[in-house]
């Protein structure tokens, strides 16, 4: 596999690399950040945390912003931080910030243009694992996380796949994405008419059918603008209290969508997240 280092930065002992790679999944050159704490250095392997960035984001984002190296490197977690979405010349886009580059919502399109390459899915499942455990000194034993489009898709990830992940957490999740503006546009533009088909990507539905459970944590600030319109919690927080499903959704006064609410509450996931890849 073809994949060039674009950059290398020492961080609280650690590294943190950025590189980009053809995706045969995507059909296209991906990229993508790695952050190695300082045990990654002994050649032992460390447990990974995959992290999801949301709704015009890349992967430097959440690296740049978060604050999440100091607390990664004393618990001894790489962090993977993909794109949000395909990208190049080729790859279908749309005008508005909500549909296509940079808004993948991480599921495999179905219907043209986007079924060339928005397999995002499949990417964050399958390929991107694959490359960075043959690839780095980092293990099978994964947690994932993510903010807004990227905690949708964290949890659908992870409730779809229970034997993949240890745990799951998310900032500000597109909780029910069938029954929003954004969810809606996205999936009837990638899935198509056939709203059945949709029900696979949305964590409120899939978390009220669940028989294997992944740990779960949701943290939601009350200021956000997205809250009543898009995000939509307490269906998720309902759908967990049918099925019995182990999610902690903590609500936060005064705090609103913004990666100021992520960093003041990384430390508490990754230790969360921590607590169950030492298991």
């Amino acid at each position: 596999m073809n994949v060039e280092n674009l950059g290398c930065n020492k961080s609280f002992g650690g590294w943190h690399k950025q590189y980009s790679h053809y995706s045969e999944v995507l059909n296209c050159t991906m990229r993508f950040a790695i952050y190695l704490p300082p045990q990654a250095s002994s050649g032992d392997k460390v447990p990974a945390l995959y992290w999801l960035s949301g709704l015009t984001c890349t992967d430097e984002n959440f690296m740049q912003k978060a604050g999440a190296h100091r607390i990664a490197a004393e618990l001894g977690i790489a962090i993977i931080a993909p794109d949000t979405s395909p990208r190049g010349d080729d790859v279908a886009d749309d005008e508005d910030y909500d549909l296509g580059k940079g808004a993948g919502f991480y599921v495999n399109a179905t219907q043209a243009p986007w079924s060339r390459h928005y397999r995002m899915y499949d990417y964050v499942l399958n390929e991107l694992p694959e490359l960075a455990e043959s690839m780095f000194p980092v293990s099978d034993q994964r947690s994932i996380s993510g903010h807004s489009m990227g905690g949708h898709g964290a949890l659908v990830l992870a409730l779809r796949n229970s034997e993949r992940y240890r745990s799951v957490s998310a900032f500000s999740p597109i909780s029910n994405p069938v029954n929003c503006p954004w969810g809606k546009k996205a999936f009837g533009a990638y899935l198509g008419k056939d709203t059945a088909s949709w029900a696979e990507y949305d964590a409120s539905i899939l978390m009220r059918e669940a028989t294997a459970f992944v740990p779960a944590l949701v943290d939601q600030g009350e200021a956000d603008d997205f809250l009543e319109e898009q995000l939509k919690p307490e269906l998720l927080e309902a759908a967990a209290k049918r099925s019995g499903y182990p999610l902690e959704l903590n609500r936060h006064e005064g705090f609103d969508h913004s990666y100021y609410f992520i960093a003041s509450f990384i430390e508490r996931h990754l230790r969360f997240h921590a607590g169950h890849l030492a298991r």
